[in-house]
């Protein structure tokens, strides 16, 4: 069984759109199961449903006005470099409000449902071994997994929302008693829960440059420097899946390919750009194709 997973990554999900567009389309590559964290979990119930260009679309264009009801920062841009300082404003109502977050994610969950439709819905469930989702429980501080199987249309879309919450920026949900928030707190790169599924061989899309070698450009005041120390931190969750999912993956012999981001993409993936997004989901598309052509040159090298 063939798996596709998703990582978190905020805009970048742009680039693994173009990655995920060249395996399908061209590599032909028939998925049966899918799975993603964050971002992911908004790319992945449109792959499954064959939706391509219109997720192209969509994704590419979406901005922060389609992200936050309450956006928590100001964007600036500075020597072609996009940097985030709070918004005092938002942020003093909300405390006013006795919120517990900056921001307010709402307007996601509107546009998610206005561009991902019941139909498409009925679609994976009738067509797909499986769709997957993670969310953070952080009443119980542990992860969890949503299924398209178990949930009705309503409810999924609330978890592929949910799955993409960056607390304390965005939304904090309760549902169901307990209090939830993105899944990348948990797990960034779901490749031991595809193996745990039954998947045989994996394309994991990651959006992080592989060596991560390179020198972050630190906040300029204390609420960009706290996106930064959030992103430090999923930085290292990212590595432990990754590890624990070579490490499953050898164990169970499942073929893993891994795709990484070949260069740091941005230094905030909050920040939501058309141009960039449209940029890099094209050397997504194309860094793809370099891969898949280079493991077949090595292929035919191996077997002379």
């Amino acid at each position: 069984m063939k798996a596709l997973v998703i990582s978190g990554g905020g805009s970048k999900g742009a680039y693994a759109g173009g990655v995920a567009q060249y395996l399908i389309e061209e590599e032909r590559r028939n998925y049966d199961l899918f799975l993603g964290t964050s971002t992911g979990s908004l790319l992945i119930p449109h792959l499954a449903a064959g939706k391509i260009n219109k997720i192209h679309k969509v994704f590419t264009n979406v901005n922060q006005r389609n992200i936050f009801s309450v956006s928590p920062f100001v964007v600036h841009k500075k020597d072609n470099r996009e940097y985030v300082s709070i918004d005092f404003l938002n942020s003093l109502w909300q405390f006013i409000k006795m919120k517990r977050t900056f921001g307010e994610s709402k307007a996601l969950k509107r546009y998610l449902k206005k561009n991902f439709t019941y139909e498409e819905y009925s679609l994976i469930k009738e067509s797909r071994e499986d769709v997957v989702v993670t969310v953070s429980n952080l009443s119980k501080n542990i992860v969890e997994y949503k299924s398209i199987k178990d949930f009705s249309y309503d409810e999924f879309c609330d978890w592929i929302w949910i799955s993409c919450n960056y607390v304390p920026f965005m939304s904090l949900v309760k549902k169901n008693g307990f209090e939830y928030a993105d899944g990348a707190f948990g797990c960034v790169v779901p490749i031991r829960e595809a193996i745990l599924r039954g998947a045989t061989e994996i394309d994991a899309i990651i959006l992080e440059s592989e060596s991560m070698a390179y020198n972050k450009v630190l906040g300029k005041n204390p609420f960009s420097l706290m996106i930064n120390l959030f992103g430090h931190l999923l930085d290292q969750v990212e590595r432990s899946d990754i590890l624990i999912g070579k490490l499953a993956a050898k164990n169970k012999n499942v073929k893993l390919n891994l795709y990484y981001t070949p260069s740091k993409l941005t230094e905030n993936s909050l920040v939501f750009n058309k141009k960039l997004m449209s940029s890099w989901w094209q050397q997504g598309y194309f860094y793809a194709k370099k891969k898949c052509q280079e493991a077949r040159s090595n292929e035919l090298r191996m077997d002379k």
